[in-house]
């Protein structure tokens, strides 16, 4: 919060429009000469997915602004008033530029490093220094660094310096500008913010040989992975989508790093990024790649030269390992540690289905407790301990997957910003009754004080085989998990005063039906029992399976009033 104050205060006495200062829009030609270099050996069809996507990648002259004013200085530009900004920062972090790059590889003759200058050059003209809402967020500027050395490191023409064009370092350099002019704002996020930032800031050191710059950013880096990665590998927040950004942004980081030559970041740094890299693997699903949808998840996939899109992590989660775990990376071929030259180990290290087979039953992290039995994999949101802010009102939200359909799931984000007919969406998405958890009096479990912030956290602690919190207003919630083969076991003990209590289930799509305490299908049966009264509702809700998408989704309510204190739940698989 100081930070942020910080950030405010900066913001009003204008000292961040002034550290910007007067910039000319740089002028091409952006990309270095470069020798033809043959592509690397890759799984069977890749190539031909490479050149299809690069044929269907964005052509000049874009729409880089969508609602948005392009003209206006971007520190003074209202982001949520227009519309969603979300959609117009994915087009701007620049990802075509590597997949341009992985198809002049693959077809030295064809239009495709042409096609990268012209976006290149779109891009600039169109965005001018601090113009528009491409320069509003230093986030922004450091991704689109990162795509632009991966792209240049992917042609060969990122180290002979003397051959970078006075544009792109021109284009570097304020890049840098940008992400340095708010660093109180990024710091004060706790997110992959202040992650993105310094990893970009230590990205344009190394294009523009400049070893104070890479120094700091490296150094910021690693001081950001020492507060918001844990010793066990969470993340400072609760979104397996986001920790697959911040893994993402490590690697890419860490590549560079070593194809530069630089020192190595500081400690601990190599231990986070590894642990970092174990605990995503834990909770994605093997086959598919699929994460838990639980906390914000806006489908960022940061250089994804896998082309599995950002569904499936699959492609993230080999190069993070290869890179930061050797000793367990996977020996089987992912076409984006191909590009990159990352051979797998060689010592019959575990693949991702092969370790989730071999994964212990039960798992506990900062925030997260994890049970897996018979191939059925529960995820227990415990909160504990609550050192970061949470997103999303969701502690003691239970997801279970059972092989690779999650049977009991999280309602997701929806979108950041949603239309106006949608405007609903963010409030309900983020709210407790979007959660598998409990909801005393229809309330949130923390009240609202922001778009993205709650207050009143509460207290939360961990339980031998669950978690529990006491709110602010002093009602506890306590939730326990058992699994014996096929049948799992959910029990929830609350105190307090309230009304009445309400424990949600959201279910796959599929033929439920209702029965006098829970509901019957193909995919499972769930029945309920408490030590009051108890009523059972399938109702319509609603979930978010992709960012900007909503749609009906099938939700058990078991309601209770008080005096009631127990509520157990148990679900049979087939």
């Amino acid at each position: 919060m100081a930070r942020y104050a910080l950030h405010r205060a900066q913001r009003a006495a204008g000292l961040a429009r002034r550290a910007l200062g007067e910039a000319a829009v740089p002028a091409g030609p952006f990309l270095p000469p470069s020798l033809p270099r043959p592509a690397p050996a890759l799984p069977p069809g890749h190539a031909a997915r490479v050149l299809g996507a690069a044929a269907a990648a964005p052509s000049p002259p874009q729409d880089w602004h969508g609602p948005f004013p392009a003209t206006a200085h971007a520190l003074a530009l209202d982001l949520f008033g227009p519309g969603d900004v979300r959609p117009v920062w994915e087009r701007s972090r620049l990802a075509a530029l590597p997949l341009l790059a992985q198809a002049a590889r693959l077809d030295p003759a064809g239009p495709h490093r042409a096609r990268m200058e012209a976006l290149l050059a779109d891009w600039v003209a169109r965005n001018p220094p601090w113009r528009g809402p491409n320069w509003a967020c230093g986030q922004e500027a450091a991704l689109r660094v990162l795509h632009l050395g991966l792209a240049l490191a992917l042609l060969d023409a990122d180290r002979d310096r003397t051959a970078m064009p006075g544009g792109l370092r021109a284009l570097i350099a304020l890049h840098a500008r940008r992400i340095a002019a708010t660093a109180a704002y990024a710091e004060a996020q706790d997110n992959n913010h202040p992650v993105s930032e310094a990893a970009g800031l230590f990205a344009a050191g190394l294009l523009l040989g400049d070893p104070a710059m890479s120094r700091r950013g490296g150094a910021r880096l690693a001081a950001t992975v020492a507060r918001l990665v844990a010793p066990c590998g969470a993340f400072a927040q609760p979104s397996p989508g986001y920790h697959r950004l911040l893994l993402d942004t490590l690697a890419v980081a860490e590549w560079l790093r070593r194809r530069h030559g630089a020192p190595e970041f500081p400690a601990p740094f190599a231990g986070r990024a590894r642990a970092a890299a174990l605990w995503l693997r834990r909770v994605m699903e093997p086959t598919t790649g699929a994460l838990p949808r639980i906390g914000h998840c806006d489908d960022s996939a940061l250089a994804d030269l896998s082309l599995l899109g950002p569904a499936d992590a699959r492609g993230s989660i080999a190069r993070a390992l290869r890179l930061f775990v050797p000793d367990e990376a996977a020996d089987e071929a992912d076409p984006g540690c191909a590009w990159l030259d990352l051979a797998a180990s060689g010592r019959g290290g575990q693949g991702a289905a092969t370790a989730a087979r071999h994964a212990p039953a039960r798992w506990r992290s900062e925030g997260w407790l994890g049970l897996s039995c018979a191939g059925a994999h529960a995820l227990l949101r415990t909160g504990h301990p609550l050192r970061f802010r949470p997103g999303h009102a969701d502690l003691l939200h239970l997801e279970l997957r059972d092989g690779a359909l999650t049977l009991l799931r999280d309602g997701g984000t929806g979108a950041y910003n949603p239309p106006p007919e949608h405007a609903w969406w963010h409030a309900h998405l983020t709210g407790t009754a979007a959660h598998n958890t409990l909801a005393f009096d229809g309330e949130d479990q923390m009240p609202r004080a922001g778009r993205f912030l709650f207050a009143r956290w509460p207290r939360t602690e961990a339980l031998p085989d669950g978690a529990g919190y006491t709110d602010h207003r002093g009602r506890s919630h306590a939730r326990t998990l058992a699994a014996e083969g096929r049948t799992w076991r959910i029990e929830d003990r609350v105190a307090g005063v309230f009304r009445e209590i309400v424990v949600r289930w959201r279910l796959a799509p599929g033929d439920w039906t209702l029965l006098p305490d829970g509901v019957r299908g193909p995919l499972a049966q769930l029945s309920a029992q408490a030590d009051a009264p108890l009523q059972a509702a399938l109702v319509q809700g609603w979930e978010s399976p992709a960012y900007g998408v909503v749609r009906p989704a099938p939700v058990l309510e078991l309601r209770a009033r008080a005096p009631v204190s127990r509520i157990v739940t148990v679900l049979r698989l087939p």
